[in-house]
């Protein structure tokens, strides 16, 4: 459609056969989040090597880096690629939201560090804090000073990029948000997630050996005990990636 905007999802993770059939795989989910009528969208699985364009970047309004089961701080061939295009994108000033795998990808191309964290896995539903100086505070947003969020990783920025402005922190990590100038933004969280992808991903994390099935009963419990802010997540990240914070 001429004129549309037009954003990318640079898919970084492979959907399972559940995330597949119940919400027509992990695109389907950030369409959900993120699309409104008469935009178009794209996807590139850039863990399979599928990359836009360079010729086409400037074509993109945004784009969004989604989570991985891949190491931020590994060296697979499109690990070393997509922090190419990152500083690309960044060059030509363009919106990036990079969420879970895609906060840590963007906080190391930028010039940071990211590794595993000290205090192991975060899964669950865990409560941020958003800093009261930040511009999303400051926004017509009106979002409140603490928010619920699904959590799945073990990894963590632990040094923020120069210019980089931690925006948000929990108990757990120090670096649960971050903004760098007024055109990336990371968030170390699911805001995309519901709980039902909650709860499969601690399934398939007890099948491959990653977590303990006793830890797992219990955070699936705590799971049941809360809700994310699905609605304030979302009002966030599309005003974020649309240029509407004020």
């Amino acid at each position: 459609m001429e004129g549309a905007k037009r954003y990318g999802v640079l898919m970084c993770a492979e959907d399972s056969d559940y995330v597949r059939n119940k919400h027509g795989g992990y695109f389907g989910v950030f369409m959900r989040m993120l699309a409104e009528e008469g935009e178009r969208w794209d996807m590139y699985k850039v863990a399979r090597g599928e990359f836009p364009e360079e010729r086409e970047l400037c074509l993109y309004d945004g784009f969004v880096i989604t989570g991985s089961c891949n190491d931020a701080h590994g060296n697979d061939p499109w690990v070393h690629h997509l922090i190419n295009l990152i500083s690309k994108l960044n060059s030509i000033n363009k919106k990036i939201l990079g969420i879970c795998f895609g906060h840590q990808i963007l906080g190391r191309a930028l010039g940071g560090k990211v590794s595993r964290s000290p205090s192991g896995w975060d899964i669950g539903v865990r409560t941020i804090t958003l800093s009261t100086s930040s511009s999303l505070a400051l926004s017509s947003l009106k979002l409140p000073s603490n928010l619920s969020i699904i959590e799945c990783h073990r990894d963590e920025i632990r040094e923020l990029p120069r210019k980089a402005e931690v925006i948000a922190w929990s108990e757990k990590t120090g670096i649960e948000m971050f903004k760098y100038g007024d055109n990336i933004m990371g968030i170390q969280g699911h805001p995309e997630y519901t709980k039902d992808i909650l709860l499969h991903l601690i399934d398939r994390l007890i099948h491959h050996n990653f977590i303990m099935e006793s830890f797992a009963v219990e955070t699936k419990l705590k799971a049941e005990m809360w809700e994310p802010d699905t609605k304030a997540w979302q009002r966030l990240c599309v005003s974020f990636l649309k240029g509407r914070l004020l």
